[in-house]
């Protein structure tokens, strides 16, 4: 009771005069991609905009600040800033935000090969060689107060009524945390380990988010693994539901608070994009959850014991892609999934906030997956060549021309009407 009570005494003070009441932004549609190109994402039309924003990149490598230059303070420690890393973000955010872009940032660490500064952002049990991003350092003074000055920074420089610099209004709080073996690396850990700390982590960003905003939200991440796990080893992954039951305990007995859900329903083998062959199940015992089944997440999020204030918890999609493989019918069966997954969306009763399309460019690191609404240049990593078909199916999301831009790809997925898509 006395951390319920110190915790509601915690929201009522931080959603008071000084933070920014401006409510979070109403658009057309989620239609949204993971950029790369500012122009070209223009040119498509979307409203939500996903960037990367790297912790252990805020940081400077000296650790005492320069007369003048940015820093970032919380419990009486002071941590001096990457200024370079700081206006490249500003350039970034700005550039999508004032032209009414709605930007979510996905607040991630990577093992930076700085000692001090992996000591400050990384998780002190995180394997030392495995994993791609970390778990923050909510465990030792240093680390909290590093993650507190580093998340309260990012808060008044781009989510405060001062829009200067550009606004955020979506934090997603590391990356697909089910599967902590991989992308919020805190070494071996039971569900219970891993929902402890991940929500001690959330906490503290949202206690940063809403001492400058009242109303820009903070995303939980999961992957698609729901009743399965992406790991053999139980004390490597979880599956997605026990890990968000798990959580939504934790933050009931610390005091409620306003968190929200960023989930990647790839489809099931992310090799192959065809999502409506996807053998899952409509209830919530499947082991997956994909673009076939992703009302299970939605009805979830709105069900009575997930609510927060009466009302069901926001669902927003942040990363999902559907990969162009070798088969004769790879373009067609690419653009195809992105009209299922969209058409599937319109159908959750304006559940979703945002679905930010991964990649606008093939990669060529991400394992020989191609999900771009481009392909890359021979022999680059990711210098745009040539649209597909997916390009301008994207593009004719939301506008008149969805119809007869989606309508042949009905027979791709098996279909005689997008109506057949209805939640069972």
């Amino acid at each position: 009771m006395r951390l319920f009570l110190a915790a509601s005494l915690l929201l009522s003070s931080l959603a008071g005069a000084a933070s920014d009441p401006t409510p979070y932004p109403t658009t057309p549609s989620p239609k949204g991609l993971q950029v790369q190109m500012v122009d070209d994402l223009l040119t498509l039309g979307v409203h939500h905009a996903g960037i990367n924003l790297t912790l252990n990149g805020l940081l400077s490598p000296a650790p005492q600040a320069k007369p003048g230059q940015l820093t970032a303070t919380a419990d009486g420690l002071t941590f001096a800033l990457n200024e370079k890393y700081v206006q490249s973000l500003d350039r970034q955010i700005k550039a999508l935000s004032d032209k009414g872009v709605v930007v979510t940032a996905i607040l991630i660490t990577y093992r930076s090969p700085n000692e001090r500064i992996r000591a400050l952002t990384v998780h002190p049990q995180a394997d030392p060689v495995k994993g791609t991003t970390m778990a923050a350092n909510t465990v030792t003074p240093e680390g909290r107060a590093c993650y507190a000055a580093l998340t309260d920074f990012i808060a008044r420089r781009w989510c405060s009524a001062d829009t200067s610099h550009g606004r955020l209004w979506g934090w997603v709080i590391s990356n697909e945390v089910n599967s902590h073996h991989e992308w919020h690396q805190m070494g071996p850990a039971t569900v219970a380990q891993v929902a402890a700390q991940y929500e001690e982590q959330v906490r503290l960003a949202w206690t940063s988010l809403r001492r400058h905003s009242a109303h820009a939200r903070v995303y939980l991440s999961l992957e698609h693994h729901w009743n399965s796990q992406g790991h053999a080893d139980p004390s490597q992954a979880c599956a997605g539901r026990a890990l968000l039951e798990a959580f939504a305990r934790r933050a009931k007995e610390r005091g409620d608070f306003d968190w929200h859900l960023a989930y990647h329903p790839y489809p099931s083998n992310l090799r192959d994009p065809r999502t409506w062959l996807d053998k899952v199940t409509f209830d919530d015992d499947s082991k997956k959850v994909t673009f076939k089944n992703l009302e299970v997440v939605a009805r979830k999020l709105a069900s009575p014991a997930f609510r927060f204030d009466g009302r069901p918890r926001r669902l927003s999609l942040t990363e999902q892609g559907f990969d162009v493989t070798k088969r004769p019918e790879a373009l067609a069966e690419q653009a195809a999934a992105y009209a299922y997954a969209w058409e599937k969306i319109r159908r959750l009763d304006g559940a979703v906030d945002a679905f930010l399309y991964h990649r606008q460019v093939d990669h060529a690191l991400e394992g020989g997956l191609r999900f771009g609404l481009w392909s890359n240049k021979p022999g680059s990593i990711a210098d745009p060549d040539q649209k597909r078909p997916i390009w301008h199916l994207l593009k004719a999301a939301d506008t008149p021309d969805w119809k007869a831009a989606a309508e042949p790809y009905l027979k791709t997925c098996g279909l005689k009407s997008w109506d057949e898509l209805n939640p069972k």
